[in-house]
Formats: structure tokens, sequence, C-alpha cells
């Protein structure tokens, strides 16, 4: 095995041991012994000194693994920063594992620190829904970074990471790129067209611009990808007849329900969120004449009451939930609880439900992590259906969904092109920066000499800003043409060509080694990173 493979091998394993020592989310800073209790305080100390000391082992690995792989850095040149999505969504995963990953919107900042902190990452965004768990990020290293996430993503949820593989997709580059677009765009969504993922595309912006936890090239995909939604929704009949989550949701209901019975079964709705709001406007569509409303406080109610105005809205507060589900024929849950609100005993002693309604109450939980377990099935008179048994209803017109995507990729294929140029274009920028320090640096060195051979005391300070001042003009005035050359926004095809064309010339011609220089650049800031 050559020398310089046995390195990579080395560096890549001491990476992922101080990747490993990390602690996820929520672990706890004291042991316990057998029944709960807290250990000995002596024990305690020496384990939290253990602990100290581990901690301190890891960022030493750390940042020793970076330093080496500084110094190892020619052999990456030939791999460019990558754009990549490591997630999983209602196509590939199970609600089962979907909720052991979701993370809330408040959360999203710290788990793009966390990720920011990997090694061989250097921006990230996380987009968590019902129907998906998304990590956008850009890797220092396409194999590396991707491992150093699923990790990531394993160490938080619990799930071994050979599981975890079995239902991601990885998507690079363009094809990331891409798919961000489509799912702003709702071509990505159970129900194709719906309006809301584009609100959480943007809320993922907003998130990042009050934490200022996005990079330069996340935050313009993310922000093309709002452009790309917006077009498609505008110029195409996308979203003609599309329904969303929550109106699927009550279309499920009412199926299930016996024709008959539809519009006087009592309904019930746990939580008045954007989702739950949703849940009660398409109740009205459908005829429905009263719903009660369960919710931590009653403001929320309240506005939603005002705003509606044909249907009776009746509050009741968290604590009367249960009696409330024991009046109810459907019961909607749309809350952010992290642990069910409806277990198999407290579905076991609500009262039957008549027959004329089917004898069946029905839970239609459209939360992630979910509020009701799967086993209240398990009790004769309940029925749960999840976000996963939307599906049966969005099965429907699946021709026409097709055809509209189709029309919508058109779009999806100029924003991304958009995008990619303006990527590209920022390449000439670390080959300006080094043209003219380059020529700064023999400016400088030529002016010394000229100025030691004239002698300092023969020149007044007036003859020497003259001196220099000649010396920058010469400068500026044999690299404006070369620079001109290397400045581009991006916008035309054949300029960017022919740009990035100028740009490798130039790096040939005057040995820049621009991009040795911008790696050893990112792993430096890294290893600052990791030593603060």
């Amino acid at each position: 095995m050559m020398a310089g493979t046995t390195s990579s091998t080395a560096v890549a394993g001491a990476l992922f041991s101080a990747a490993a020592s990390s602690k996820p989310w929520g672990s706890a800073a004291c042991p316990r012994g057998a029944g709960g209790r807290r250990r000995g305080s002596c024990v305690v100390r020496c384990d939290a000194g253990a602990e100290v000391q581990a901690q301190a082992a890891a960022k030493a690995a750390s940042i020793a693994a970076l330093e080496q792989f500084k110094i190892s850095a020619d052999r990456y040149m030939k791999e460019r920063s990558s754009i990549a999505v490591i997630g999983l969504s209602i196509h590939t995963a199970p609600v089962e594992m979907r909720e052991k990953l979701a993370v809330a919107e408040e959360l999203w900042p710290r788990a793009v620190s966390e990720l920011t902190n990997l090694n061989h990452i250097e921006e990230a965004a996380v987009l968590s829904t019902c129907n998906r768990m998304e990590i956008y990020v850009v890797a220092l290293s396409w194999n590396r970074g991707i491992r150093e996430v699923v990790d990531w993503m394993s160490k938080q949820s619990g799930i071994p990471a050979s599981e975890l593989r079995e239902h991601l997709f990885m998507l690079r580059d363009s094809d990331a790129t891409r798919h961000l677009f489509e799912v702003s765009a709702g071509l990505d969504s159970l129900v194709l067209g719906e309006g809301q993922i584009l609100a959480q595309v943007k809320q993922v912006v907003r998130s990042g611009q009050n934490s200022g936890g996005l990079g330069k090239n996340i935050d313009r995909m993310f922000k093309d990808a709002i452009t790309a939604g917006k077009r498609v929704r505008s110029e195409t009949n996308i979203s003609s007849g599309a329904v969303s989550v929550s109106s699927a949701a009550v279309e499920l209901a009412l199926m299930k329900l016996p024709r008959s019975e539809c519009l006087s079964a009592r309904m019930l709705l746990i939580g008045a969120g954007k989702m739950g709001k949703l849940v009660i406007k398409h109740l009205i569509a459908k005829g429905c004449k009263k719903v009660v409303v369960v919710n931590r406080s009653v403001e929320r109610v309240d506005a939603i009451r005002e705003e509606m105005n044909d249907i009776e809205i009746v509050y009741r507060p968290l604590t009367e939930m249960y009696e409330a589900a024991a009046d109810a024929d459907v019961v909607f849950t749309s809350t952010s609880s992290e642990s069910p609100l409806f277990m198999k005993e407290h579905a076991e002693v609500l009262p039957p439900i008549s027959d004329a309604n089917g004898g069946v109450r029905l839970f239609v939980d459209i939360s992630v992590p979910r509020n009701v377990s799967a086993c209240v099935s398990d009790v004769g008179h309940a029925r749960v259906y999840n976000v996963d048994d939307l599906k049966e209803v969005v099965e429907d017109n699946k021709q026409d969904r097709l055809r509209k995507a189709m029309e919508a990729q058109t779009i999806i294929s100029e924003e991304l092109k958009r995008f990619e140029a303006w990527r590209d274009s920022l390449e000439t920028v670390p080959t300006i920066k080094s043209l003219r320090s380059y020529a700064d640096r023999i400016r400088a060195s030529e002016l010394d000499k000229c100025l030691k051979k004239i002698g300092e005391d023969n020149l007044t300070k007036k003859m020497r800003k003259s001196i220099e001042q000649l010396s920058t003009g010469i400068v500026n005035k044999l690299l404006h043409g070369p620079l001109q050359h290397l400045r581009c926004d991006g916008t035309d095809s054949h300029t960017l060509s022919e740009t990035l064309e100028n740009m490798h010339a130039l790096n040939r011609m005057f040995s820049l080694d621009t991009e040795k220089a911008i790696m050893e650049q990112k792993i430096k800031a890294k290893v600052e990173k990791t030593q603060n």
C-alpha cells in the first residue's frame, strides 16, 4: 500500500473517532444507579472528571486530524466542495422512523451548529416536517462529509446507521439542488402542489437569518428554491384543486364514515396551530357546522373563531382532552407534542360509538412525532390513521398530477441553471484575490529594492509616496485587463464558460495554486473553530 493511502486512512480514522465521542442531544449529564438514584458524589465527580478528560482527548484528536488533513490537502484538490442532501421522506421511510429523526423548528439553529462543527461540513440547513427530514450541507469531502452526517443522524435518533441507510436518500450537487427546488414547488410532496411546504422552506431561511447559521451557498440555494416554488405555482395550474395534508385528513375521515352520517358526526380537533386551522377550514368546505377544539390556550382558538364564521367552534382546555374525546366520533390530532397523547389505555376507557356512525371512533393523526400510538387500533372500537395513510386519498387523479409535474420541471430546470451559473461564477473570486496578491508581492519586493538603491536619506516623504503610487498605478493598469476577464455574474452561459477558461489559464501562467490555497484556508478555519 502506498504511503499516501495509509496516511489518508489514518486521518479518516482519527476524524471519525473524534466525531464518535460527541454526546447526543438530551444525554444524561449525571449517571444513575439502580432504581434511578444518583450515585455518590465522589463517583459522580470521578465520572465528570473522566468525561472532561475524554472530551479534551477527543478535541485534541480532532485538531490533530484536521492538521494532518491540512498537510495532505493537495490530495483533495480534484474534489470541489459538494452540495449534498441526506434525508428521508414519506416516500422512503415509515412514520415510525421519521418521528425519531424529527427536529423541532426551535432546535434547527442548534442542529445546524452541531452539523457545521463536524470536520468535513462547511455549511448546513435542516428541513424537518411531518413528511420529511432532510439535511442540506456543503461538504469539504463527499464521502467523509456524508458519513459524518449519517453518524450524527444515528446519534440523535438512536437508530443504528446501518438501519438508517436502508431508508436514506443521498443526492449530490445539481441533483441535490434540483431536489430542493422540487420540494419547494410541491413536486415531491405526498399531495402534489400543496402550499405548506413552500412556507416551511421559507422558514428555514428565516431561522438561518435570525441565528446567523446559514452559509453563502446554502442560503442562496434555499432562496432560489423559494423563487422556483413561487414560479411553479404562479405559472402553472399545479395548485389548482390541490389538496393539503390537512384537507386529505378531512377527506380520509369522511371516507371512513358512513355516507349518511358524514355531516352529523361529532368532530374534535386537538391542536389549533397552522395544520389544525386548515383542518377546520376544510371541515367548513365539506359542510360541517360544529367542531370542538382542544388547545393549550384559548387565544388562538378565539382568533380562528373570528376568522371563520361559518362554523361553531367550541373551545375546551387541554385538561379536558379525554372528556372531549369521549364525546367525539372523529378525533383529529395536530400538536407538537414529543410523546403520544393517546395510548391504548386511554382509548379503552372511552365510551363506544353509535352504530349509525360505524361503531368505531376514528383517530386521524397528522402529527410527526405521532400524537396517537399505533396500539390504539388494538381497541375494538377505535381506528388510527396517520400521515402515511393519506396516500389512499391522494392516489386519485395520479395521471393529472404527473402531467402538471412535467410542466413544472421546465421552470425548475431554468432556476437550477441560474443557481449553478451563480455558483460557478464564485470560482473566479479566489483567482482574482490570488492574482492581485501575487502582483502586490512582486510590487512590494521591487519597490523595496529600488528604495534601498536610492537610499532613504535621498528621498523626501513626498518623493517616496510618489514612487509608491507609481508602482501601484503600473500594477493596477497591468491587472485591469485580466481582472475584467475574470468578472462574471453567471447570467450568460457563454460568457461564464469563457471566464472559467480565463481563470484556469491565469492559474497555470502564474502558478497561483488557488485550489490548494482555498482548501488550506477552509481547513485552517475548521482547526481554529475546533480549538475555540
